[in-house]
């Protein structure tokens, strides 16, 4: 191999170099065509190589691609933080512009202990969470992350955050059914607030279809409304990590929404720039920047690229595309329309255990024995050698953890751009089924 200067997730691996992408392919430099089915890390929204963000990009550029926040706004800025507040319902009208979603759900964090402190109320500095969850690789986000992969190497400087179990309904910790169950999962938050003090909690965070550490997991339909009432009665912000979720990806502009539940904070990003470029959003409700108004009126976290107007203006463009467009309306029926052709596979391989989510961000997740429900072996690397074989076929898919203690689980995630046509999901669909195909002939030869 050449000698590299670059740190990649693996320092030794030879990776293809990328030359170009257009629509939902990519192509690398020796004209291999990716067709992209993760949308990157369930980024690219809208495709690759789209004109109007491109002209976006170089419209702005032209004026100004940098200022400073405390020096100066911009018209860009601006008109972001105003289609977001329209965009985003109820009062969640007030955006805090960042780099990536772990400074937003930083950001988000900062805010919501602020909320508190401007109120006067000191004792309020702990934002609790669920495992199986992932919120970002910085330490306050990794910190609320109940990632146990991503968490070991550091977990000295971590704070205890995750505190409930996740509603993974497949793997249900007490081996019932939704609704009947009562919501048990979300039940748990009582009692953990019950034994730390609701005087100490200044939020709770969750993702409303769980990503990276979970594999596409969809709660029940009446979950969140659980936890939302736990949340009011015991004077504690919610806030949802949107990250992967917002701006179209399950059907809706926020996933909260389909759930009929308002958060107090959302944290946006992944979708919000559609990987055109690098930009996130911490967006509070009117409720929790009012007492911050009326106080220090300085919400304290900050970035030096916070709000610089060429992220902003491509933002925009990314926005307003997928308005003129009406893409999110789309996304529903795509999505059923590829998680029916997911469904099918199962019945066709034993080692797929369970197709979950929601919109076009689904799962896969991979046992040993569909009857017990029982994991491969951690040493089979089931999930990477998916990953491997189906980049080999010409298919991106995104890598993502399972397992109720989050360690012994394999699952993938389906998440192509929403512009994906039917007659592209059919060509998706076929391409994953051709990595089955490999992968079963794989365990038959004792491969795995």
């Amino acid at each position: 191999m050449e000698r590299t200067y670059l740190i990649k997730p693996l320092l030794d691996e030879s990776l293809p170099m990328i030359d170009y992408g257009k629509g939902i392919y990519l192509y690398d430099k020796e004209g291999k065509k990716y067709l992209d089915g993760a949308s990157g890390a369930v980024t690219a929204n809208i495709g690759h190589g789209v004109s109007e963000i491109i002209e976006a990009m170089q419209e702005q550029a032209k004026k100004v691609s940098f200022v400073y926040r405390s020096q100066f706004t911009s018209e860009s800025a601006e008109k972001l933080a105003e289609k977001i507040a329209a965009l985003t319902p109820a009062d969640l009208n007030w955006c805090f512009f960042v780099n990536s979603g772990s400074e937003a759900v930083e950001t988000a964090m900062k805010m919501a202990i602020q909320y508190w402190q401007e109120k006067g109320i000191q004792t309020k500095t702990k934002v609790l969470s669920r495992w199986v969850s992932y919120h970002g690789i910085t330490l306050g986000a990794l910190s609320l992350s109940g990632h146990t992969g991503r968490r070991a190497r550091f977990v000295p400087l971590l704070e205890d955050f995750p505190v409930i179990n996740p509603p993974y309904c497949y793997r249900c910790p007490y081996n019932l059914e939704a609704p009947s169950c009562g919501y048990l999962c979300a039940q748990e938050l009582e009692l953990a607030i019950k034994r730390i003090g609701a005087n100490h909690i200044a939020a709770f965070i969750a993702e409303p279809v769980i990503g990276a550490a979970g594999g596409a997991i969809a709660p029940p339909k009446d979950y969140f409304k659980t936890i939302k009432k736990i949340c009011e009665d015991h004077d504690i912000l919610f806030i949802a990590d949107e990250v992967m979720t917002g701006f179209g990806r399950t059907g809706s502009m926020l996933a909260m929404e389909q759930y009929g539940v308002i958060p107090d904070i959302v944290a946006l990003g992944k979708g919000m720039g559609a990987g055109y470029a690098p930009i996130a959003a911490a967006v509070a409700s009117e409720k929790v920047i009012e007492p911050i108004l009326a106080g220090t009126k300085v919400v304290m976290s900050g970035h030096t690229l916070s709000a610089n107007p060429q992220s902003c203006a491509v933002s925009l463009a990314v926005l307003e595309y997928l308005e003129k467009n009406q893409i999110v309306s789309e996304v529903e029926s795509k999505g059923d329309y590829l998680k029916n052709m997911l469904l099918q596979l199962k019945n066709q391989y034993s080692f797929i255990g369970d197709i979950r989510g929601k919109g076009l961000m689904l799962g896969i997740e991979f046992v040993e024995d569909v009857t017990t429900k029982s994991p491969f072996q951690r040493e089979a690397l089931v999930t990477q050698r998916m990953i491997s074989l189906a980049k080999e076929k010409g298919l991106l898919v995104y890598p993502a953890g399972s397992g109720i203690d989050g360690i012994n689980g394999d699952s993938i995630i389906i998440s192509p751009p929403l512009t994906i046509t039917k007659s592209e999901i059919d060509v998706l669909v076929s391409l994953l089924q051709a990595t089955f195909d490999e992968f079963r002939a794989q365990l038959k030869l004792g491969g795995v």
